[in-house]
């Protein structure tokens, strides 16, 4: 209460436009960015061409025209245009202090608050859903036109005249911050990347227009309780270590509101010290969402759109603000790679310190970064190597992640050499592209993306995990047994008992680098076991390239084509071919645009059969990609354990016309268990075999011995690879 009074008092004596601007940009940051621009720069740069975009668009009539289409369709992009312009433009007046850009924002903010309070709920609202717009098709779109036409109302209050602000407040401002709140409870208390946005809109919309009772709740809920608001937001969508609930796809889209509104709060409230907030919260996020990506693109799980990458605009100003307020140089090194300089005074700081120089390379992680608000709900694991191109593996022992969540417990991702290898599907849908859905989520996003099937971990019975309810996986995680690295490269092992009743699912999976040639191998143990009844077990792996090779027979279908299945995502799924391969090792053969070769070696039992897919089944829109996969499927079963190394080798140039190692150099995959010790041994064509030992018993990490083929071992910690004698 003493920090409310305390503001409250300071903006009696002073009005808002006075302290203008004060939101990311402060208005002490104004003379620093002004200088900059009487010499040359990165960011004297990017100031040109935003005031050449903005001079282009003064030439023009404003157009503010009357809401219809969804997402991607004309009047939708006009808003998102213009509040892109009307922020511009505000900066280029705080720069430039030339009237016309205020102008510029100024007449079209006061036709704004001649059409908003005639509007109507959206004409393209979702029917039925709690969080529809006005000016968008949802609120959430009307949050971020909020955030940015906020700031840059803020950046030319002070050329207004009273008229005129009485105007735009009485009738744009005041009525869009009583939408998203008060007539918007269930969204803006929300715990969720939509009430994320709202908070945000109206605690920085309240800042400008001097009201703190808009951003009291803001931070705290409509009620001012606790129970809603910025702060609940910031204790649980985030682990500890700064992974968030949804996912990397949403962490970057929903960290735009937590850093601008952040920045807001320092400036205007220092003493809330909203940075040091829950242990640094929201610079680990910042940095966490870097992690999460893999050759500048996010690791596309849950509802991704797999070409999201770390340039986004939510992650520049995330690496600006983490800068400014850190000094890291690693972030320099992302800014560089983002090629994009903001106009704020953090993006000063940044532009300034690459022109000197002063990048530092930033350093990739092998790690789990816990789930929920504890850490304690799962995790998502990342293992890399850096070998042959900087390989990474996605292990995702996750949450469920809300209603962006899909139905993947224990699924993994591979990539090598820059590419993607082992596939997830991430999100059916065409992101702003009217003539799809109206650029929102297809209806394969639920038949197909969503469904276990369409990702790379065990299916029981053709059903989805948590039977596909979302509320029902919500309230259930897997649970992490361990996560270990060192420099042979990193394990980790999880389990789940509650995707399928009466049935444990557990997968340990490894990277490791062989020592002399350098090969690293993606090592898989998947055990799943039934406390009474016999299931159908299937376990597909989505790859990336073209099918070279297989081991086995396949018996393919040449003349027509049918559905896998009926229902949870294997309606989408042409069976190409089949096989049962024989007792021993099964390898299968693909060919990857990188121009390699990845071989997966798994142990068969004589009774599992080889399934071969294509997705694109019962898709009459041709709204599904036409991707590759297989599946091991073992039937009429009670436990099964599936065992497999991925291993990348050899070139393929028909540039140059010539092939190296298209051959899977695997000759050898045992598998044995010592009590708590578990074995892979993997042998070579050179006649090189190498142990992977592993403990998985959470007890015990040293003094850990066995003995194997008449021979003594011993290793302390939680894993390691050992070099057998030649053979």
């Amino acid at each position: 209460m003493l920090l409310a009074v305390s503001w409250c008092v300071l903006f009696s004596a002073n009005s808002a436009a006075s302290h203008s601007p004060n939101l990311v940009i402060s208005h002490s940051d104004v003379p620093a960015m002004k200088k900059a621009l009487s010499v040359e720069g990165s960011f004297t740069d990017a100031f040109n061409k935003v005031k050449d975009k903005v001079d282009t668009q003064l030439a023009q009539a404003i157009n503010i025209p009357v809401p219809k289409d969804s997402g991607g369709g004309f009047t939708h992009e006009r808003h998102k245009k213009n509040y892109r312009l009307m922020y511009d433009a505000g900066i280029v007046f705080q720069l430039t202090q030339n009237e016309r850009y205020a102008q510029y924002v100024r007449d079209m903010l006061l036709e704004y608050a001649e059409l908003y309070p005639t509007l109507p709920l959206h004409p393209k609202r979702k029917k039925g859903k709690t969080n529809p717009g006005k000016l968008f098709w949802q609120s959430l779109n009307e949050a971020v036109w909020l955030v940015y036409t906020s700031q840059a109302y803020d950046m030319i209050l002070s050329s207004l005249s009273e008229a005129d602000k009485n105007k735009i407040e009485t009738g744009l401002f005041r009525p869009i911050v009583k939408f998203l709140s008060v007539d918007s409870p269930k969204t803006f208390n929300k715990v969720h990347n939509h009430g994320t946005w709202l908070t945000a809109a109206v605690g920085m919309t309240g800042y400008v227009l001097g009201e703190l009772e808009w951003v009291e709740q803001a931070l705290y809920g409509l009620d001012k309780s606790g129970k809603g608001g910025f702060l609940r937001q910031l204790d649980e969508l985030f682990s500890p270590e700064g992974y968030y609930n949804e996912g990397p796809y949403y962490q970057r889209y929903a960290l735009m509101p937590f850093v601008t509104f952040a920045k807001a709060i320092e400036n205007n409230q220092p003493e809330r010290k909203i940075f040091a907030y829950r242990d640094g919260i929201i610079l680990k996020a910042i940095d966490t969402t870097i992690q999460l990506s893999y050759n500048k693109l996010f690791f596309p799980i849950n509802d991704a759109i797999k070409s999201k990458g770390i340039d986004t605009i939510e992650l520049v100003h995330g690496v600006a603000i983490a800068y400014g307020f850190t000094q890291d140089t690693d972030f320099l090194d992302i800014a560089k790679q983002q090629d994009q300089v903001i106009l704020t005074g953090d993006g000063l700081k940044v532009a300034q310190a690459l022109d000197d120089g002063l990048a530092t390379p930033y350093q990739f992680k092998s790690k789990a970064f816990g789930d929920g608000a504890d850490g304690k709900q799962g995790a998502l694991v990342i293992m890399r190597q850096k070998s042959r191109g900087q390989q990474a593996l996605l292990f995702k022992p996750a949450a469920q992640g809300l209603g962006h969540g899909h139905f993947d417990k224990l699924t993994w991702q591979f990539y090598d050499n820059g590419h993607e290898i082992v596939s997830d599907y991430g999100a059916a849908r065409f992101l702003n592209v009217e003539a799809k859905s109206g650029g929102g989520y297809l209806p394969e996003n639920n038949t197909f993306a969503k469904q276990t099937v369409a990702h790379n971990t065990v299916v029981v019975d053709e059903n989805s995990h948590f039977n596909g309810k979302v509320k029902t996986g919500n309230k259930h995680h897997p649970e992490l047994l361990f996560f270990a690295k060192s420099k042979q490269g990193s394990i980790s092992s999880a389990q789940i008992d509650t995707a399928y009743q009466g049935v444990s699912l557990k997968r340990t999976m490894a990277l490791v680098k062989l020592p002399e040639i350098n090969k690293p191998l993606a090592i898989d143990i998947f055990d799943v076991n039934s406390d009474k009844k016999s299931h159908q077990f299937d376990l597909p792996l989505h790859y990336q390239g073209q099918l070279i090779d297989t081991n086995f027979v396949l018996n393919t279908a040449t003349q027509s084509l049918s559905a896998l299945g009926h229902k949870n995502g294997y309606q989408h799924l042409w069976l190409t071919a089949t096989s049962q391969p024989e007792k021993g090792l099964a390898k299968v053969t693909w060919l990857n645009e990188n121009g390699k070769f990845y071989t997966q070696t798994a142990i068969v039992d004589g009774d599992t059969e080889a399934l071969f897919t294509r997705i694109g089944a019962n898709d009459p829109s041709f709204n599904l990609r036409n991707e590759s996969g297989f599946i091991y499927r073992k039937k009429a079963a009670k436990q099964h354990r599936f065992i497999s190394v991925l291993e990348p080798h050899g070139q393929y140039n028909p540039a140059k016309e010539f092939t190296v190692a298209a051959q899977s150099t695997i000759t050898k995959l045992t598998h044995h268990i010592k009590g708590d010790i578990e074995l892979v041994e993997v042998g070579l064509t050179t006649g090189q075999s190498y142990l992977l030992a592993f403990n998985r018993s959470l007890a015990k990490k040293t003094n850990n011995t066995f003995t194997y083929q008449d021979n003594n071992f011993s290793f302390n910690g939680q894993f390691k690879l050992f070099k057998l004698s030649n053979k």
